[in-house]
């Protein structure tokens, strides 16, 4: 396997911090753009998909041999059968990765029906099965993404228990279940247990929303480090920010006029000669309606932003409501009776 090492900013001081993957969200253009705000210290790509006859998909696989970031890139995989998952991960190591991270949390509902992503957590056994196929196979770094539980916490020790005995080498833990979706509040306590159960790394995933909101949950939960998706989408400049913040220097404050530039860039990297303009305005929503829990408390912004059909009224629309008052500070946080839920696809 051609590895790329991961970076060791906790020697210095520095928690490790990485893009959580997003299905539809974090591929190349996402982890190029974001690079230019700040990197995390390392991306994994969007999932996989292992299955009979299943091949690497070109588009995912881009992200790791076009990556320009100098960051290390993780690639990960989702499914339950382990002779195809052994032949794609094979396939993976002849390309530059820093190694292979297998999906247990996916929370869609169209994937942990098949019995796959966040499904599994429903069955030790097949990820014990799981955990000892990939091992014996991949001499780099076997990663795990997770959640607690799949409707219960009832499973939960005997999979912190099949990470020690497999020797994974870092775990990434969103503290919710399942069925808990993105909904109430993160059970930080269990992620706080699993550091002090396992023999990893692990990283706190999970309503990570700010550099302030990271250092508590560092400190709550003792993590090396935090995972972060849709707060990534919301404030591209978090990376940095937890970064600078940990080394006592100035954090940048955002304003709005950086936010109207930020989402001119989505605009320019989503573009495609494929896509007619109101496919391609409708496909940025995903994008603004995260970014729009921190523009304005009432949802002003959201509420026009969900009617505009072509680039002019898009544009019209942020100069309004980003450049009457371009100084004005981009909130830290989400405003509270705006936060967005991702759509079904997004696997953070």
């Amino acid at each position: 396997m051609s590895l790329r090492p991961l970076p060791s900013p906790i020697l210095s001081g520095q928690p490790l911090t990485a893009l959580a993957p997003m299905q539809d969200v974090t591929d190349l253009a996402f982890m190029q753009m974001l690079s230019e705000y700040g990197c995390p210290d390392y991306y994994v790509t969007e999932y996989f998909r292992v299955y009979a006859n299943s091949n690497l998909d070109k588009k995912i696989l881009k992200s790791i041999t076009c990556n320009t970031t100098s960051r290390p890139v993780f690639a990960q995989l989702i499914g339950e059968s382990i002779p195809d998952m052994l032949r794609i991960t094979q396939q993976l190591t002849k390309y530059p990765i820093a190694g292979i991270d297998l999906n247990l949390g996916c929370p869609a509902p169209r994937v942990y029906r098949k019995n796959v992503g966040g499904g599994l957590l429903r069955e030790p056994e097949t990820i014990e099965r799981i955990f000892d196929a990939l091992r014996s196979q991949i001499s780099g770094l076997f990663t795990v993404k997770m959640r607690v539980g799949f409707d219960s916490i009832d499973n939960f020790e005997k999979l912190l228990q099949l990470i020690n005995q497999y020797q994974i080498d870092m775990l990434s833990l969103h503290g919710r279940t399942v069925k808990e979706l993105y909904r109430g509040e993160v059970h930080y306590d269990l992620i706080r247990h699993a550091v002090q159960t396992v023999n990893c790394p692990v990283l706190a995933n999970g309503n990570v929303t700010s550099y302030l909101k990271a250092e508590q949950i560092l400190k709550e939960t003792g993590a090396a480090g935090v995972m972060i998706g849709r707060s990534a989408i919301r404030n591209p400049w978090i990376f940095q920010q937890i970064r600078d913040h940990f080394a006592g220097k100035p954090v940048q404050i955002v304003n709005l006029a950086d936010v109207h530039k930020y989402i001119q860039h989505l605009f320019a990297i989503t573009c495609q000669d494929t896509l007619r303009e109101k496919s391609h305005v409708n496909s940025l929503k995903k994008f603004l309606n995260f970014i729009g829990t921190s523009i304005d408390p009432d949802g002003k912004f959201l509420r026009e932003m969900r009617l505009v059909q072509s680039k002019q009224e898009l544009f019209d629309l942020c100069d309004h409501h980003l450049l009457t008052n371009p100084q004005r500070p981009f909130a830290i946080e989400p405003f509270e009776s705006l936060i967005a839920r991702p759509s079904c696809e997004s696997c953070e």
